[in-house]
């Protein structure tokens, strides 16, 4: 806090009680006593001590914290079902009913962990939704009350009142004015730029909503549109060099999202047409999980490039992504339909399963295709899929189970667990269960040894290229191996297109 270090903003919040203002780590304003302030995990934490936001560092106009997607304890399992907007669905109860435990145990672990339990976790969420829209968007204010999940527009007042002592009006007014007298000196701050000056906003469309979220720097935004582009199924998906777009499935209805990189700023600008603007907390969520924008880079690069020979790869990308999901019963199919073949011949067959039970849907003018969801291919996909009858099985068993509720694929499962329901599954193995864990769960420390492209990509590193062998000496990147698998994989990669 006194080094002002903005690669810890979002990690942790400083409270001043003296001036009754919790701040973003970096904060420009003249330190306080240290008697003076406390250190929060949450701005939950910080609004149940009856403080509210800095006006002038803004402190919730940053990347996430990365200990969400780290962590597999019950608080951080608990955070990313808050995020997804769980609370305002299905209330507490369906919250501690998806995590497993009683809504007074759940309630109690997080106050004692976090400092708030979840209703006040929600409630801080919903602010700091709705102070994005507010300030990046030409939304109406109604429109924004309930894009961020707040019940009525009075709740909406009140917890926006209580939070930034202001009105919405007035955080909108203030934000514009910001914008119109800090362009050129936002520019010369990465933060900045990311998040307090996403430029006009343009006018919306009913149902149609654009906001651009910012990431932790470095962020190797190209990498993952890369990564996507390359895997990307013709009639659900486009993407490109700098941009992604596609159809999914929200918990209100079909949407389309399009995604773009920010030249010259570590962040995303995002264009939706949703169902229900309830469904834009869900997919700000597993848009932030897509593109692990949270993830704290520059750690991870300290950590990865003290191994001589990783070196050079992590210096000729830095900030390198492990991407995540926006569906997890699609990646499992997409998981099933990879094993031991190539990305192109996994592409092919996908492509083709989407025409065939993919569902139909308008949206933007234009009928386009949604991924077809678990049951459909449970009941057809035996007609349509092509390959060893043993892996069709398992594709079309897999997806009964995720249709009945048997198995369970989802980011608040804890890991260990998740892993032991899917090995449990006849066809699956060791390389689709670590593989669904690191970009389901987040899981940061899983190296695929068994994965050919990924050794290939150790051996022209120099690497051991024997799977017990690279096991062993990968050990040394703990608890980081799953970003170093991203680094062999886009060795291997860059080894094949030259």
């Amino acid at each position: 806090m006194l080094a002002r270090d903005a690669r810890f903003d979002g990690q942790f919040i400083t409270g001043v009680h003296s001036t009754g203002i919790y701040c973003r780590p970096s904060c420009p304003a003249a330190p306080p006593k240290p008697t003076n302030v406390t250190f929060y995990r949450t701005a939950a934490a910080a609004h149940e001590a009856g403080l509210r936001a800095c006006k002038r560092c803004l402190p919730d106009a940053v990347p996430g914290s990365p200990e969400w997607d780290l962590d597999d304890d019950l608080a951080a399992r608990a955070m990313r079902l808050i995020a997804d907007g769980v609370v305002e669905r299905d209330g507490v109860p369906g919250l501690a009913a998806r995590l497993g435990y009683t809504p007074r145990h759940l309630t109690r672990v997080l106050t004692a962990e976090l400092g708030a339990g979840p209703l006040a976790l929600a409630r801080a969420h919903r602010a700091q939704t709705a102070r994005a829209l507010l300030t990046s968007t030409a939304m109406r204010v109604s429109d924004v009350a309930f894009a961020a999940g707040f019940g009525s527009i009075r709740q909406f007042n009140d917890t926006v009142r209580a939070v930034y002592e202001r009105s919405p009006l007035e955080l909108r007014a203030t934000a514009r004015a910001r914008r119109g007298g800090r362009v050129a000196a936002a520019a010369t701050t990465a933060s900045s730029t990311a998040t307090d000056d996403p430029g006009s906003p343009a006018p919306g469309d009913a149902g149609v909503v654009r906001l651009r979220l910012p990431a932790r720097a470095p962020f190797d935004a190209a990498g993952v549109f890369a990564w996507l582009a390359t895997r990307a199924l013709a009639g659900v998906e486009s993407a490109g060099t700098d941009h992604y777009a596609r159809t999914l499935a929200l918990p209100t209805g079909p949407a389309l999202v399009r995604l773009a990189a920010v030249h010259g700023a570590p962040a995303l600008d995002v264009e939706a047409h949703l169902s229900s603007l309830a469904d834009l907390a869900p997919l700000v969520a597993r848009v932030r999980r897509l593109f692990d924008l949270d993830a704290d880079a520059e750690a991870i690069d300290a950590a990865l490039a003290a191994d001589p020979v990783l070196a050079p790869a992590v210096a000729a990308v830095p900030g390198i992504r492990m991407p995540g999901c926006l569906d997890p019963h699609e990646l499992v199919v997409r998981a099933l339909v990879g094993q031991q073949v190539s990305v192109a011949a996994a592409r092919t067959a996908l492509t083709r399963l989407a025409a065939e039970l993919g569902e139909r849907v308008e949206i933007d003018g234009s009928v386009r295709t949604l991924f077809p969801t678990a049951s459909a291919i449970a009941e057809r996909g035996g007609d349509v899929l092509r390959g060893p009858a043993a892996r069709i099985r398992t594709i079309v068993d897999v997806c009964g189970r995720l249709a009945a509720g048997e198995l369970v694929v989802a980011p608040e499962r804890e890991r260990a667990e998740l892993r032991a329901d899917l090995l449990a599954v006849p066809g699956i193995g060791p390389w689709t269960a670590g593989y669904l864990a690191m970009r389901v769960t987040r899981e940061p420390d899983e190296l695929l040894v068994s994965d050919l492209a990924l050794r290939n990509g150790a051996a022209r590193l120099g690497l051991p290229s024997d799977a017990k062998a690279l096991a062993a000496r990968g050990a040394e990147w703990a608890p980081w191996r799953s970003y170093a698998s991203m680094h062999l994989w886009r060795v291997a990669a860059s080894a094949l297109s030259t």
